[in-house]
């Protein structure tokens, strides 16, 4: 079953893992032996595809100091093609367009489509009003990737903790869908509430207006030390007092982050939107630490089961 056709499937499960491309600036064996290494670390994975990030500063964002530098990165889409040739999976390819234009767009989704073969397309937006200054809008940039000729699926971003009474999450995913995007990914989950809250509404918005609920990919990350706990709050990701303090004060934090995942993740699909919104999972690991990378396919195990545990059809 291709990832087309998973996703488009509202019964299935989308189960994917993620992946950010190794530093611009290392060598070609370099890339390589990363993707290598990639390749052989999901293969027994049952998974439906894998997502290649398009890392951004992001210091814009906000004033606090950013924990760990800011390391540029190989582009996305070639490394989403050697991926693809080496996993035999599809790979959602991230693409951010603070750097585009109007000019510039177009061109980009060419080479995309073209040299590598991009089919699934998840765009990011700008973390700045400054930049958006002097950048292409993101309902532009989507309208132009959706009306382009190679046919890209368009996924977008989701972030649960921004949906509030003045300024709902759940309008702008309708909207978004109505430009064309036909998945999203969410920010890292470690509060369920928000999450519950968002496809509440979302569900309950696109029931009022008769659109038809796109795919909701919920992300986990398992964490086990205090620097990568401190860079995902940084990165907006919101994490309990009490939810950091349970996981890092056990003298097995990685164990039990991969507990509090699965008890969100079964909290979250414990609701009654359940059957009304096609749903899956993305699993990453934020940091380069091999025990975190590790522990990323315990955790694609563990939220397997879980989807399991609710009779939800999963590869």
């Amino acid at each position: 079953m291709s990832l087309e056709t998973t996703m488009a499937d509202p019964q299935r499960f989308a189960l994917l893992y993620g992946t950010t491309p190794p530093r611009a600036d290392a060598p070609a064996d370099r890339v390589l032996g990363a993707a290598a290494r990639l390749a052989e670390r999901v293969a027994d994975l049952p998974l439906d595809g894998l997502v290649v990030y398009d890392v951004q500063d992001e210091s814009a964002r906000t004033s606090e100091p950013r924990p760990f530098p800011f390391l540029p990165t190989v582009d996305s889409p070639p490394y989403a093609t050697l991926l693809r040739q080496l996993t035999r999976k599809p790979v959602v390819t991230y693409k951010c367009i603070a750097t585009e234009n109007e000019q510039s767009w177009p061109e980009w989704l060419d080479r995309a489509a073209d040299q590598h073969k991009v089919r699934y397309l998840s765009l990011v937006g700008l973390s700045s009003a400054k930049a958006a200054q002097s950048s292409i809008a993101l309902s532009r940039a989507t309208e132009l990737a959706a009306a382009h000729p190679a046919g890209f699926v368009l996924g977008g971003v989701a972030i649960a903790e921004r949906h509030g009474a003045e300024r709902s999450e759940s309008l702008r995913l309708i909207q978004k869908a109505q430009r064309g995007i036909r998945y999203f990914i969410s920010q890292a989950v470690y509060d369920a509430e928000p999450t519950i809250r968002l496809l509440g509404d979302y569900v309950r918005d696109c029931a009022a207006r008769n659109e038809q609920p796109q795919r909701m990919l919920l992300d986990f990350v398992p964490v086990g030390r205090p620097q990568t706990m401190n860079f995902m709050r940084w990165l907006g990701i919101a994490i309990p007092d009490t939810t950091a303090a349970a996981i890092l004060d056990d003298p097995a934090p990685l164990s039990r982050s991969i507990a509090v995942c699965r008890e969100l993740l079964r909290r979250i699909l414990d609701q009654p939107y359940l059957n009304q919104i096609p749903l899956g999972i993305v699993v990453e690991s934020v940091s380069i630490n091999k025990a975190e990378i590790g522990a990323t396919i315990e955790l694609m195990h563990t939220l397997r089961d879980v989807a399991h545990e609710y009779g939800l059809p999963v590869s």
